[in-house]
């Protein structure tokens, strides 16, 4: 099968390539997806090129065996093992695995659901790590509440499009944050306000915000919260692009000291892929309240620049890679 390989760390054109390798084996537990989408999210970027350098270890184990990168996909089951009960052969499925860049991926049947019946592949494929994140940084690490009026920033990226709706299916009042090309995309998947940030410095207004998700981290803290309601909650989620060793890494931390001493600073979060979230995400997409906003869809073939594409940033929503 053709699979995206990485040969090392570093620019993307220079370590990935596609090329033949092994069909995974199926175990007794395991899932054998023949994938027609996968998408491609900036962590995978940041692991292909290895920085920080002291994550390289942990960015080697979210590979395949094989070399082959990615982490979420959707598909059809072409096998199962012996214990599975869950899914039979031509089921449609999303969900996550090692080697999601390829024509075929082994997972295991906790790590997927049933393809929501009104997405693409494309789409499905989608409802992976920034949706994950979206959901779990709102709803667990918020704790949003129906009539709260939350910002995000970054609102028109992968993590921004789905926390926009899902913030609105939760019933808050949202504020979405991106340039001017994408005000008009971020109006329309459900926000409520939007700002141009090339126009208009949103931490010099009044405070109204009760909880503000910062994807993007361009702005201090310190101003960050200063537009936060008393009792508001700010998450930050972005930070500048890692370097070096530990560039990358002061960011969180700054965000976990200041955490001590101030109420309104939420502490950092690592989104967890989970059976019950995965369910949640299907459930939000089958009734409409979420749709992924696809950007881009690249064949097989240009997925070492669909990565380097999604490296540059500036996406609307998510990039996909179909097989």
């Amino acid at each position: 099968m053709k699979g995206v390989i990485q040969t090392g760390f570093g620019d993307p054109g220079e370590v990935l390539r596609v090329g033949e390798v092994a069909t995974p084996a199926v175990d007794d537990d395991g899932v054998l997806v023949r994938v027609r989408a996968a998408s491609i999210h900036i962590g995978a970027v940041y692991s292909v090129r290895g920085f920080p350098k002291v994550m390289r270890p942990l960015f080697k184990s979210l590979n395949a065996k094989s070399g082959v990168i990615g982490q979420n996909m959707a598909g059809v089951v072409e096998a199962v093992g012996t214990n599975v009960t869950r899914f039979a052969v031509g089921d449609e499925v999303f969900g996550s695995c090692k080697g999601a860049f390829a024509e075929y991926a082994v997972t295991t049947s906790e790590a997927l659901a049933p393809k929501p019946t009104n997405l693409t592949f494309e789409q499905a494929s989608a409802l992976g790590v920034s949706a994950f994140t979206a959901l779990q940084a709102l709803r667990t690490h918020g704790k949003l509440r129906e009539g709260r009026h939350v910002l995000v920033t970054g609102a028109s990226g992968g993590v921004g499009t789905f926390a926009v709706q899902i913030a609105k299916a939760m019933g808050a009042e949202v504020t979405g944050v991106s340039s001017t090309r994408n005000l008009d995309m971020v109006r329309s998947i459900g926000a409520d306000h939007v700002i141009d940030y090339t126009q208009q410095n949103f931490t010099k207004g009044e405070p109204e915000y009760d909880l503000i998700l910062d994807n993007v981290g361009a702005h201090s803290l310190a101003d960050m919260r200063r537009v936060l309601t008393a009792d508001g909650l700010l998450l930050a989620n972005g930070a500048p692009a890692p370097t070096g060793w530990f560039g990358g890494l002061g960011h969180p931390l700054k965000v976990m000291v200041s955490s001590l001493f101030s109420k309104q600073q939420g502490r950092p979060f690592l989104s967890m892929e989970n059976e019950e979230d995965l369910s949640t995400l299907r459930e939000l997409a089958e009734t409409g309240k979420i749709t992924p906003v696809i950007d881009q869809v690249f064949p097989l073939e240009d997925a070492v620049e669909a990565v380097t594409s999604v490296g540059k940033g500036h996406n609307q929503g998510t990039s996909v890679i179909a097989m």
